[in-house]
Order: structure tokens, then sequence, then C-alpha cells
């Protein structure tokens, strides 16, 4: 979903119906096929306006003549990954100290594009460990945030697709600051599933695997 400076609305969640392991007739993407990236609403004026330019203007200051295709880790150094609340405005980022995968995914996202590099939101589902998703729902319980983008040993997670060439594209972990391995397809951390927001007839290619634009792709 894009960052129009118009969009006022909030984010609507679609709440799947279980997160837990899933079997092995079911895609391992069901209980978030129907959500949306996330996005940060503007109220459509200055002050929202100015926090956006902000964001941009140091990602250029930091960026100091390097590659546009550079990831722009200064986020994840600025900002800590933990629980957000919805809808986030433009205005109140630089006053926060932690945001979720999403937020990090939308303003990378917004850094990408005004660099002028062709990008998309990027849906995963990652598979870790019980105890790590235990761990993660306890945080977002007590920070009052929805906890349904963790499963039992999968969740939910958000990044930005960076086309580098023609049809190719690499997959920024903003959360991370780094470029997600497109062949660890199995084990701790490892992408199960991943879905590219582009036209319904684009296809990319991640490393070896072949993605449809607008679809749900499980990877092998």
């Amino acid at each position: 979903m894009s960052l129009d400076a118009g969009n006022v609305s909030t984010r609507e969640i679609a709440i799947p119906l279980t997160t837990d392991v899933l079997s092995n007739t079911e895609p391992v993407y069901k209980p978030w096929a129907d959500w949306e990236p996330s996005y940060i609403s503007h109220h459509a004026s200055g002050c929202c306006e100015i926090a956006r330019e902000w964001i941009v203007a140091t990602d250029f200051s930091g960026l100091n003549g390097g590659g546009m295709l550079s990831g722009p880790r200064w986020l994840r150094h600025r900002f800590e990954w933990g629980p957000s609340s919805y809808p986030v405005y433009w205005c109140e980022l630089p006053s926060k100290k932690k945001v979720d995968c999403g937020v990090l995914a939308a303003l990378a996202h917004e850094v990408f594009t005004s660099r002028g590099v062709r990008c998309f939101r990027a849906q995963l589902v990652q598979e870790f460990t019980s105890d790590v998703a235990a761990q993660w729902r306890c945080g977002w319980e007590g920070a009052n945030a929805i906890t349904q983008w963790i499963g039992e040993r999968v969740i939910y997670h958000e990044g930005v697709a960076v086309v580098v060439d023609s049809d190719r594209i690499k997959v920024w972990d903003s959360s991370a600051g780094w470029w997600v391995d497109p062949k660890s397809t199995s084990g701790y951390g490892a992408v199960l599933a991943l879905c590219v927001s582009a036209r319904d007839d684009a296809t990319l290619k991640w490393g070896s695997h072949v993605i449809r634009g607008g679809t749900w792709e499980e990877l092998k």
C-alpha cells in the first residue's frame, strides 16, 4: 500500500482464525493470506508532511553519495523494533523509539521510492522456534499490541522488494537491517512464503525463486 500524502484512513487488520502450526495440507501463509502491507497514515497537513520530508532528507544525508540500492540501515538504528499500535501517523514518528516491522518496512519503501528506486512492499512468512514466538507474544501482549502475526513456530513479517536488474529483486528486511538470503527456506529465520505487491501480471525472480506479483508463493 502506497504512502499517499492524502491518505487519512487507518490500517485495517484481518484477524486470522488461527495462527497455530499449519498442517501439510494447508499453505503456510493461510492465516495471513488476506492481510495487506502496513502503512503510515497522513493527516493531510503540514505536521505529517514535515515529518515525511525529515525522513527523506535524513536518508539522503546519510547516503552521502553512496549507491541508491544501499539498504537504509540507519532506520534500524533510529528506531528500535517493537510493538506498534495503529494508526501510526507520520508526525508521531520523530518522538517514537520503537516501531514494528510494518512501520519500518513502510519507511524503507518510502526511502527507496524517494531515491528513484523501483521497489514493492514484501510480505513474508518466516520460521522460528516456539520459545522465541512465546517471548514475542508476551512482549506484544504487554504493550496491548496485536499478536495475530505470531504463530506457534511461524510468523508474519514485512519488508521491501527492491528491483536490482530488470525483473530480479532483493528483499530488504527493515527490522534486521540486512538483505534476506533467498537460499534460506528451512530452519531458524527461514522464509517459507513471500508475497510481493507488484502488479498481477509481473513475474519477478528472487534468487532461484519465481515470484508472481500480488500472489503468495511458498518457497521450496
